[in-house]
């Protein structure tokens, strides 16, 4: 961007401007739990208040990555079992995703508002393998753009909580029955914070984050299968890895009730394949 312009986003695209700046927060400690040098390099070009407007927490911080990072291994999993596959990124934001576990050869489809893809397009040109695309990824036309020959992985990473609970499930149960033997990989906050958010009552530094309708505790992920007879398996995602004191709470936290009950959650999808 040039020099004192400012991105002017509503809401819940802002959070792509949080998300962003937490991880290069992230990683521009030595020992960062997430290596993120074009979340680095974006937080440096763009002209936003950032430590004004979100803090620097360095918690906030390492919890950011510790998410990323859960949905990196997914991803990177599924580009060794199909390198030439196809990761479609839904309300995909400033994720520096691709620049992270790209492997050279799979194709990459972001579907975001039309605000966020024009802010992207800017920020982040895509590559001839990517593809940016202006769409409400919960309206399923998206869906036609993308190549059935290869394996597919969708991703929606800071998305399904702004979403009423119907959409979400209508939107998992699309994604299951247009993608036969595809996955998706989503995240979740829990309950109580979700009740927060709806309140007013949640507050980052000097950032409010938007309502949070749709949220799912850890234990309900089973539920997700009925959204649709397509969800073959539902699969926990945990974070790895974590550092000083969050990694000796953090491995309490995922397994002793009641945290581990109500935590937030990242989780796998895995669509049942053709009859």
């Amino acid at each position: 961007m040039s020099s004192g312009e400012r991105p002017e986003l509503g809401e819940v695209p802002e959070t792509a401007l949080w998300t962003l700046w937490h991880r290069a927060v992230e990683a521009r400690r030595p020992d960062t739990v997430l290596d993120d040098p074009k979340a680095v390099e974006l937080v440096e070009r763009i002209d936003f208040p950032f430590a004004e407007r979100f803090g620097a927490s360095a918690l906030s911080a390492q919890l950011q990555a510790l998410r990323a990072a859960c949905f990196d291994r997914e991803v990177a999993d599924f580009l060794a079992r199909e390198p030439r596959g196809t990761v479609v990124c839904l309300g995909e934001g400033l994720e520096t995703q691709y620049w992270r576990v790209d492997n050279g050869r799979a194709r990459w489809l972001t579907v975001d508002l039309p605000e966020s893809v024009a802010l992207r397009e800017q920020l982040l040109s895509p590559g001839p393998r990517q593809r940016y695309l202006a769409a409400d990824a919960t309206e399923l036309g998206w869906t036609e753009e993308v190549d059935r020959d290869q394996a597919v992985l969708i991703t929606t990473q800071g998305l399904l909580m702004y979403l009423p609970p119907p959409r979400v499930k209508a939107l998992i149960a699309g994604c299951a029955e247009r993608f036969p033997g595809g996955s998706l990989v989503l995240d979740a906050v829990p309950r109580w914070f979700s009740r927060l958010t709806l309140t007013g009552r949640m507050r980052s530094h000097d950032y409010e984050p938007p309502p949070m309708p749709w949220a799912m505790d850890a234990r309900e992920r089973g539920g997700l299968r009925t959204a649709s007879p397509a969800v073959a398996a539902v699969r926990d995602v945990r974070p790895v890895g974590a550092r000083g004191l969050l990694g000796v709470l953090l491995p309490l936290a995922l397994t002793v009730p009641p945290l581990a009950t109500h935590r937030p959650s990242v989780t796998v999808l895995d669509f049942a394949g053709q009859p």
